[in-house]
């Protein structure tokens, strides 16, 4: 019987240079979150995982709000510009829905369903595209992507700012071999449970903000 358990067989990861790849496995739907800190950490973690073997990775963020300490560059989007293969637009207002933050709630609505509107068009080209081949990291993300990562899309249907029911189309009608990832909301999409494949509650036990502590450079933008 074939030892399993140590399937590195001693041998310590190396960093090895990125070479245009395509995924075997890929054509989940993973939907995060929670009250906790971490959802888009998560993802965007996964994000440059995928694009570290080669894969082809784009995130379309909805809304990306936060308090007065926050700047309007965040640290991702640098990390992402620099790394081959991962690419990222941002369709939305600098500000949450329903928070006195200076926005017009009417402008929330319109971008998000301009953001759903921009998604449709990307799992069309992914639809159209042969996602069992490698796309070179230059590509334009209307071209065919592995991943499709969209951001806070929860928490704009469950502001009511894109219709739930759309979202469950959008998931049980992508390609089977695009991995599909959705984060935001701390309400339990209840819609989604059944056509998604992996649902992570990210928990908050404890969290700074909750004794003053303002948002971090470098943490939480």
């Amino acid at each position: 019987m074939t030892d399993r358990n140590t399937p590195g067989k001693g041998r310590t990861p190396e960093a090895r240079d990125i070479e245009p790849a395509a995924p075997e496995e890929f054509g989940l739907t993973q939907v995060w979150w929670g009250g906790g800190k971490g959802k888009t950490t998560a993802t965007l973690g996964m994000a440059f995982r995928a694009a570290g073997h080669g894969f082809r990775v784009h995130v379309l963020q909805f809304m990306k709000g936060g308090a007065d300490s926050v700047e309007d560059v965040r640290g991702e989007y640098n990390a992402i510009a620099a790394m081959p293969g991962l690419t990222y637009e941002n369709l939305g207002h600098y500000g949450w829905h329903a928070m006195n933050d200076g926005t017009e709630e009417r402008d929330h609505a319109a971008e998000a369903q301009a953001g759903f509107e921009r998604a449709q068009e990307l799992l069309d080209g992914a639809r159209s595209a042969d996602l069992t081949t490698p796309f070179s990291p230059d590509s334009e993300p209307d071209e065919g992507v592995h991943m499709l990562i969209l951001d806070e899309l929860l928490y704009a249907a469950d502001r009511g700012l894109v219709d739930p029911e759309s979202v469950v189309e959008f998931v049980e009608t992508k390609p089977d071999r695009l991995e599909l990832v959705l984060s935001g909301s701390h309400e339990r999409p209840e819609y989604l449970l059944d056509s998604a494949d992996l649902v992570t509650n990210v928990r908050k036990e404890k969290h700074p903000i909750d004794a003053g502590q303002r948002a971090r450079k470098g943490t939480e933008y």
